[in-house]
């Protein structure tokens, strides 16, 4: 069998992971799609994504269109006559005259156990939800918000305070993995993918910086939820005077008073009485410092009677 043509669409590290399996496979892509280089760290500068730096390390053609949206661009496409565009996390649009390129159609790696959180931040939701399991699935694009019909499914169970980052890079790989495991009998014809049933369908929607502050009246279980999910971006947040200070570690514990005061501090960490129960701060960071054990911040800030 001819190797499959493939063009593959993805910019940040949990694309990598499944481009590098491909490689790794010998199934390097005809050309990578990426988002333009973007202004990052201090000094602002263009940055290359992740897929773009490991495409040029491996000599795979790098294309960066702004948009997908217009004829020149899907000529382009359709010049490489590709078999299948496998997509994961790429950040644009694909409108239908894209989907319709690769004779296969578009195949995306998409982390969550659809039809359950379909959108930009599954992995979150799956953690701020109290998910016991997620995983991953191939799915093949159409029209709708990951509403395609799924080719296969892998799922995993969820860390009891595992982070988004470290749920992130498991499922990262286990998509590499699952790709590589289906990819030629999904282009071949010999796997059949099944209709999601969208009356389970649910939504992950972006998420935004300000729904990362800690509100202490709410239930410490769902709060520490929170901190794992928003751990490592946008980093779980609260306001202590006029600092907001981000909390990267945290569990619940028994506790009363107050909600948002600090009723206990010790070698264990800073707790605040919530709307139910206590959380147990455990790592913290204030603004243009290093994060810190709970009992590293204590000993720079008073902490004794605080209202946060």
């Amino acid at each position: 069998m001819t190797p499959p043509r493939i063009i593959f669409a993805g910019t940040p590290d949990f694309a990598l992971a499944s481009l590098r399996a491909l490689v790794a496979a010998g199934h390097a892509p005809c050309a990578v799609l990426t988002q333009p280089d973007r202004p990052a760290g201090r000094g602002k500068r263009l940055a290359a994504s992740p897929v773009k730096r490991f495409a040029l390390d491996n000599d795979v053609p790098v294309l960066q269109p702004v948009t997908l949206r217009n004829a020149e661009q899907v000529a382009v496409l359709e010049a490489l006559e590709p078999d299948l565009m496998v997509v994961a996390a790429y950040g644009l649009i694909l409108p239908q005259a894209v989907l319709d390129v690769p004779r296969a159609g578009c195949l995306n790696v998409h982390a969550s156990l659809l039809p359950r959180w379909r959108g930009a931040a599954p992995i979150q939701a799956a953690i701020l939800a109290g998910d016991e399991q997620t995983g991953v699935c191939l799915m093949a694009m159409e029209a709708g918000l990951d509403t395609g019909p799924v080719f296969a499914c892998e799922s995993t169970d969820i860390g009891e305070r595992e982070t988004a980052g470290e749920l992130h890079d498991r499922l990262a790989g286990s998509g590499g993995e699952l790709l590589v495991r289906h990819l030629e009998d999904i282009v071949a014809g010999r796997l059949v993918a099944r209709p999601q049933d969208d009356a389970l369908a649910t939504y992950a929607p972006k998420i935004r910086p300000a729904e990362a502050q800690l509100d202490w009246q709410r239930d410490a279980a769902e709060l520490a939820r929170r901190v794992r999910a928003y751990n490592p971006v946008p980093g779980a947040w609260f306001m202590l005077g006029d600092e907001r200070v981000k909390c990267w570690q945290a569990h619940p514990v028994a506790g009363s008073g107050t909600a948002g005061a600090v009723i206990a501090a010790g070698s264990d960490g800073v707790d605040v009485a919530c709307g139910r129960g206590a959380l147990r701060l455990e790592r913290l960071q204030r603004p243009g410092k290093r994060p810190v054990t709970a009992v590293e911040f204590a000993a720079q800030v008073d902490l004794a009677g605080r209202q946060l």
